[in-house]
């Protein structure tokens, strides 16, 4: 399937049922998280940013790793780093959907913080990437492997916090602690939960990449720039999991899950990038983009940070119920992404 010779409407039925498959498989994914996370005894925290964020990432990173491989640098960045401050966005609905209190009050999570500030430094690395010497060996940039390192050195810091805090979050009426649900029904066995959750995330990879190859041809019919197509377009397309398990996630009371699940997930998607970086064979890919995903990478650390304030400042009320965080994040993110698109 070459994307440079597809029709228009062929475009848009391979976009849309793409688009229409990520947000129907990504509800069942929750629920069968939810349950995994309690089997494994991981908790919702570490299980929601480590398997749950990296399955519903798949759509994305397919996409982005496409997009690379066809020569399209700025569609693989721009659909990478727009997904993570999409994302960030999504949270603002999960907190209008949660109305007993401020969403980032009420989950509070040691995990969730470590996670919020390890993706602020990984952001950071491209942009050092980019702005550097254009240094690269066979085609990948040294940014490449350390980003890799840094989110491993994460992951261990974030799993070890979990099982032996320095401090707790002060526990308030509106707190949801992650706790297995002994009330709850049972869910499927072990066995079946696994392969349903794998199931699902297979079907999402294969809609991601349906996503990626819609994506290039999107680029030629409508004459946006590849940064605005990846950003606006596949970004929200590929990251639907994401806002479908999130939703789903507070209205099953699995508030840990939902905001780990958005953190975690944007961490992994910092990755797009290692793998676009080796895909994308005619040299770094950091020093084959321009200054409109260099901006989307900027405005995504801005938003991880005021997301972070949020968690750590745990407002328990505020306009409508959501936190000041909220407020910020979803003026900065529609400003941002108009100023991209009228750029």
């Amino acid at each position: 399937m070459h994307p440079e010779q597809l029709s228009l409407p062929v475009t848009l039925w391979l976009f849309g049922g793409g688009t229409l498959a990520i947000a129907l498989v990504g509800s069942r994914m929750t629920r069968l998280a939810d349950r995994l996370a309690d089997l494994t005894g991981l908790g919702e925290a570490v299980f929601g940013a480590v398997l749950l964020g990296a399955m519903t990432s798949l759509p994305g990173s397919i996409a982005s790793i496409t997009a690379a491989a066809a020569g399209r640098a700025e569609l693989a960045v721009g659909n990478g780093v727009g997904g993570i401050a999409a994302q960030t966005a999504f949270l603002v609905l999960a907190d209008l959907v949660y109305r007993r209190a401020n969403l980032e009050h009420a989950a509070a999570s040691v995990t969730n913080m470590i996670n919020s500030a390890l993706l602020v430094a990984l952001l950071a690395v491209p942009l050092l990437a980019a702005t550097g010497p254009a240094i690269a060996i066979w085609g990948v940039h040294p940014a490449s492997p350390l980003i890799l390192a840094m989110y491993a050195f994460g992951l261990r810091l974030a799993a070890a916090t979990r099982d032996a805090p320095a401090w707790l979050p002060v526990r308030t009426t509106e707190t949801r602690e992650d706790r297995p649900d002994a009330s709850a029904a049972p869910g499927p066995r072990p066995a079946w939960a696994w392969a349903g959750f794998l199931l699902s995330a297979a079907v999402i990879g294969v809609a991601g990449w349906l996503v990626g190859i819609s994506g290039i041809a999107l680029v030629r019919h409508t004459g946006l720039s590849e940064t605005v197509v990846g950003s606006l377009i596949t970004a929200v397309a590929t990251s639907l999991p994401e806002l479908v398990t999130t939703l789903a996630a507070v209205r099953q009371g699995a508030l840990t899950l939902a905001v780990g699940g958005i953190i975690g997930g944007n961490t992994f998607d910092v990755l797009f990038l290692v793998f676009s970086d080796v895909a994308y064979r005619p040299g770094s890919i950091y020093h084959a983009i321009g200054p409109q995903p260099l901006f989307v990478i900027a405005l995504t650390i801005l938003l991880t940070a005021v997301l972070l304030l949020g968690l750590i400042r745990r407002e328990r009320r505020g306009l409508a119920n959501i936190g000041f965080e909220s407020v910020a994040v979803l003026v900065f993110y529609l400003v941002g992404m108009l100023v991209l698109a009228t750029w």
